[in-house]
């Protein structure tokens, strides 16, 4: 089909909202249809705590009150109407955004599938082949610091140059983990925590970059005491040492240890990301494809960090769709750090589509794939059990 075909007689006529259960994890995964039959794929990055049902439901909202009928190829249109007629999406939080998320994602794969060429074609073009990856969830069920040792050993073997843990965390029985509360941490988790970064650092040696993320539980002044006892491990960044929702806060670690400061999971729009930003309050930011807007959104926030100097490290913590929305960005942003992925989750969870990006990584390197729109398709036999609504 030619582009101006498409353009001119291409409708939205629907979408398929999939709740999807694995292992502890609840992906929440759209369709965009259209009368010429290309659909496109989108998340909202709603996998993991609770909201799940709730995204669901905020994505079958938007898509029936604002999309149906309209032209999926004018994708800023529909998103500034999202953002001013849904009324809770200015001054919004994760779920009125990641449904705006996994819509606009979508869009942005009809469009590239309807044209046959990646989305990142539509941002300006590839910057690089490749991505450096970091991988995450390998420390889950890690308790003791030798655990932690031996668990990092294991990531490195399997080719990650970079680790991503939760010192402050404890196990669960289901396989996750319970992170820090104010109210509950205290000096000998503070210490165990040092000393499991420790470990870590004497198992991988110097050559890997190892990343901290504390969830911000911790009080200001106890996250500056155990930031600067993290100094002596050369630690790429530390995330959400503070509320991230405490830009003072905040800035008062930043100021007062020595270790870059990352943020970004639960901040939604370049709105959110504005004050970070100008009050220097962290120097890598990690917006979330799949709940702070979408392709385009994160792509301004990109171009705003530029211009502070501050570099941007993705965030992913959803299913494979995430990951490819998350690749078509990558490749053309300036300032990009590197990309996260959780590459130890069961098989089930990346065979929810045709061709995971996780399946091609290779000593912690993903490359960009050159398929039309986001490059994946969903597997039909494999998602169709968890069909939640039919727009």
């Amino acid at each position: 089909m030619g582009g101006a075909a498409a353009n001119n007689l291409m409708k939205v006529s629907g979408a398929r909202i999939y709740l999807v259960s694995v292992d502890r994890l609840h992906p929440v995964l759209v369709e965009i249809l259209t009368d010429e039959g290309i659909s496109g794929l989108g998340e909202a990055a709603v996998a993991y705590g609770v909201g799940g049902t709730a995204a669901a439901g905020m994505t079958k909202d938007l898509v029936q009150a604002l999309l149906l009928g309209r032209d999926p190829f004018r994708i800023e249109e529909v998103w500034t109407d999202m953002y001013d007629h849904s009324f809770w999406a200015k001054g919004g939080g994760s779920i009125v955004f990641a449904g705006m998320s996994a819509i606009e994602q979508a869009l942005w794969d009809i469009k590239g599938k309807a044209l046959g060429v990646p989305v990142y074609e539509f941002l300006g073009g590839k910057l690089r082949e490749n991505v450096r990856t970091y991988a995450n969830g390998w420390s889950y069920r890690c308790d003791t610091p030798d655990d932690y040792s031996r668990a990092a050993e294991r990531a490195v073997d399997a080719g990650y140059t970079a680790l991503k843990c939760y010192p402050l965390a404890t196990p669960r029985a289901d396989g996750g983990i319970r992170h820090a509360s104010r109210r509950a941490v205290d000096r000998r988790q503070c210490d165990l925590a040092v000393e499991r970064v420790r470990a870590v650092r004497r198992s991988v040696g110097p050559g890997v970059d190892i990343m901290v993320d504390l969830s911000g539980g911790l009080t200001t002044d106890e996250s500056i005491r155990l930031c600067r006892r993290l100094e002596d491990f050369d630690l790429l960044f530390i995330e959400e040492p503070a509320d991230p929702s405490d830009i003072g806060a905040l800035k008062q670690i930043s100021d007062r240890i020595k270790i870059p400061l990352a943020v970004g999971e639960r901040i939604y729009a370049r709105h959110g990301f504005r004050p970070i930003l100008e009050t220097r309050a962290a120097g890598i930011l990690q917006p979330d494809i799949g709940n702070t807007g979408g392709i385009m959104e994160t792509k301004k926030i990109a171009a705003m960090a530029e211009a502070f100097n501050a570099r941007i490290a993705p965030h992913v913590c959803a299913s494979p769709v995430a990951t490819a929305a998350a690749l078509q960005l990558d490749a053309c942003m300036t300032n990009f750090l590197l990309q996260e992925i959780y590459p130890f989750r069961p098989r089930e969870h990346f065979q929810l589509v045709d061709q995971p990006p996780e399946d091609g990584v290779k000593d912690g390197i993903m490359h960009i794939p050159d398929r039309p729109g986001l490059g994946i398709s969903l597997v039909a036999d494999r998602v169709h059990p968890f069909l939640w609504a039919q727009v």
